[in-house]
């Protein structure tokens, strides 16, 4: 029988429950009324030992419907459904088929035995979307596999292998084919088997453990993971029942949450971000990127682990030997951080090509320019590459700002010419931008999705302008803190504010760990077309001058030890200071909050232009290239998400007042006004 997202059928003496939602078998409404009408029919049911639970295709259950997270909870609730199962006088086995998360893996704790592929991934992560497990998975666990592995799994939200699902009991067999192996179950082992709620209560732990500490700065301001761990430890002293009430009441409370919500809108951006673009694209093979350097090195590791065949051009053997080098170091930091493993490590050398003769990649589909940001050499590099390339393959340019149509200009086709941004460390940084110019074809772009999807990235869509939409925003972010240091802060005042809005860290330790020297070539490029009506704040110049740029020289906004420890330096208070009284500057205190909203202020302002020019194609894009490429809070929904939170009339009054102060740069953007005429929020802005 189907019904409503569920099949059922007979088998020998199972009766077998099948979850059918694709593509992920999320555990919507008609899902829970399926596995109400199901439970019903088994006391219909004759002849039948035991209920099977598995999904259909290869996921078991991803979770449940977080669409249905903004409108109240409708019955029936899962909470209970699992009861029914939990309690039911016939044994439940769950056939894990595949992924098991959140609330599907709640739902392998309300049965009795539970058998799971060897390739599934099984976990809770609920925390990484502002809630806790509502469906008894805090108090479960811990009576299942000990506070500790509850700990592990629940406060971190990261999904474990069945390996080490069994390891710990989450599990109690793998399987390559769980359904059979359930079906054949003897009747002995099964009933040895205990539901969770006959468990006993686990041990109280003294030591109290904490959030793993790798999981600290990731999670250092959000609410979820704390609560999980409060729940977790109750387990210990609180009967089953209470606990799960006290769990549902949580998780109720938090769904509704600003945080949850804010991840909620992150999740479905970054899902709508991944979705096929453009249309569908040929098969890609082989991948080149040109350019050995810390760039290209990255681009090339992703490359390989993701299954590309991959050639890196240098232009001699000297580089060639040192793009060797490069590739190498990424591999083995890669192994011995357990990211990849010894065969995977043996594969990508196999994978991999590097070389200085261009006819070697005549093959290539597709490849990727990574050279130094310097116009004359990168279309040098089209230009031979339009020479020894195949006339389908797609030339994209790696650059952080030039102009993808004037790299294109000198070609035959520029058609098939895009930029493909990716940020350092490129291997492990999430965004890439994929930069449309004015005559790029849908191939192309397609071909720039597909490969961003197979590198498990997060392609974001960008026009053409200095910056594109990141670097854009971040320029504007680094002007608004640089005039801030000149009128009265200090560096780590300006750090020390936006690290406790939720970034990783503030603009000036940032730009230390990039390097001075970078922004500093950036604005030379710039000087023969700056605006003349905007502040220009020399101090940065000053400390490249004095060879202060950052890590890499031991010091720049800040001093740094031997061991990389940062330091408050006198020597940059003092030079900041003199700057200040030779432009005339009476300096002023700002509190911590003026800070924020003036730099926060100032990023909105200019994303909004970005948005109106038509550089980004939604503001929900914007909110991706913040959260993933420059350290906006995730947890806050990414910059204009947070507009729309703080309210979009409150943003154009801050604005309005600090034009005042200087009309040309705090010149509030048309969009604003609009949103805030209309009472619209960014989100809904259309051009």
């Amino acid at each position: 029988m189907k019904h409503s997202k569920v099949n059922t059928r007979r088998v020998k003496s199972s009766f077998i429950v099948e979850l059918d939602n694709p593509p992920v078998n999320a555990i919507s409404l008609t899902v829970r009324e399926g596995l109400q009408q199901a439970i019903d029919r088994l006391s219909s049911q004759e002849g039948i030992s035991r209920v099977i639970l598995t999904g259909k295709g290869d996921v078991f259950a991803a979770g449940g419907d977080l669409k249905e997270f903004d409108s109240p909870p409708i019955e029936p609730h899962l909470p209970d459904l699992i009861e029914q199962i939990e309690s039911s006088e016939l044994p439940w086995i769950a056939a894990v088929n595949g992924t098991a998360l959140g609330g599907g893996c709640e739902l392998t704790l309300g049965c009795k035995y539970r058998i799971a592929v060897p390739n599934c991934q099984i976990g809770f992560p609920e925390v990484t979307l502002g809630v806790v497990p509502g469906s008894g998975g805090t108090q479960r666990l811990p009576r299942l596999a000990g506070i500790e592995t509850a700990m592990e799994l629940i406060s971190t939200g990261r999904p474990v292998s069945a390996t080490k699902a069994l390891e710990v009991g989450l599990i109690d067999m793998i399987s390559d084919d769980p359904l059979s192996t359930a079906i054949e179950l003897s009747d002995s082992i099964l009933s040895q088997a205990k539901n969770i709620a006959e468990l006993p209560a686990p041990k109280t732990i003294h030591d109290r453990p904490e959030i793993p500490q790798s999981e600290s700065i990731r999670f250092s301001n959000l609410m979820a993971p704390q609560k999980a761990r409060e729940l977790i430890l109750a387990s210990a002293d609180t009967p089953l029942a209470d606990g799960l009430k006290l769990e549902r009441e949580t998780f109720l409370e938090l769904r509704a949450s600003e945080q949850a919500r804010s991840l909620r809108h992150i999740f479905f951006a970054e899902r709508k971000a991944k979705a096929v673009r453009f249309g569908k694209t040929k098969a890609i093979e082989h991948v080149a990127v040109v350019g050995g350097g810390t760039m290209g090195s990255g681009i090339a590791y992703a490359l390989l682990n993701s299954g590309y065949r991959t050639t890196v051009i240098e232009t001699d053997s000297q580089t060639v030997d040192w793009a060797k080098s490069n590739v190498n170091r990424v591999i083995e930091a890669s192994v011995k951080r357990n990211f990849i493993s010894e065969a995977d490590a043996i594969n990508h050398h196999t994978q991999l090509m590097v070389g200085n003769d261009y006819t070697s990649i005549s093959d290539a589909s597709l490849v990727i320019e990574a050279v130094p940001e310097d116009m004359q050499i990168k279309k040098s590099v089209f230009e031979t590459l339009e020479a020894h390339v195949a006339d389908s393959a797609i030339l994209a340019s790696n650059t952080s700002y030039l102009d993808i149509n004037e790299i294109a200009s000198g070609l035959k086709e520029p058609s098939r010419v895009v930029g493909l941004h990716f940020f350092a460390p490129a291997h492990i940084m999430k965004l890439v931008e994929i930069i449309r110019g004015a005559a790029s074809s849908q191939s192309a772009l397609a071909a720039a999705f597909a490969l961003a999807r197979k590198l498990r990235k997060v392609p974001v869509l960008a026009g053409v302008c200095d910056g594109f939409i990141g670097n854009r925003i971040l320029s504007r972010y680094r002007e608004a803190a640089d005039t801030l240091l000149m009128d009265g802060a200090l560096p780590w005042d300006v750090d020390r504010a936006m690290v406790g809005f939720g970034y990783p860290m503030g603009p000036y330790e940032a730009q230390d760990l990039s390097g001075l020297d970078i922004a500093y070539a950036n604005r030379r490029r710039q000087d023969a077309t700056r605006d003349p009506s905007r502040r220009y704040i020399p101090i940065a110049d000053r400390m490249v001058d004095n060879n202060r740029i950052g890590r890499k020289s031991g010091c720049g906004w800040y001093q740094y030890s031997a061991s990389g420890e940062k330091q408050m330096d006198p020597q940059i208070e003092e030079l900041i200071i003199a700057e200040s009284k030779r432009a005339g500057i009476s300096r002023v205190e700002y509190p911590q909050n003026e800070i924020r909203e003036r730099l926060l202020g100032a990023m909105i302002n200019e994303a909004a232009d970005i948005l109106q020019e038509g550089i980004a194609q939604s503001a929900s894009d914007i909110d991706l290239v913040t959260v993933f490429g420059y350290g906006f809070p995730r947890w806050r929904g990414g910059l204009m998400h947070y507009a729309d939170s703080i309210g979009i009339k409150q943003v154009l009054s801050k604005l309005e007042e600090l034009q005042k102060e200087d009309p040309a740069v705090w010149k509030p953007s048309p969009v604003l006004h609009q949103c805030a005429t209309k009472d619209l929020k960014l989100s809904d802005y259309q051009r």
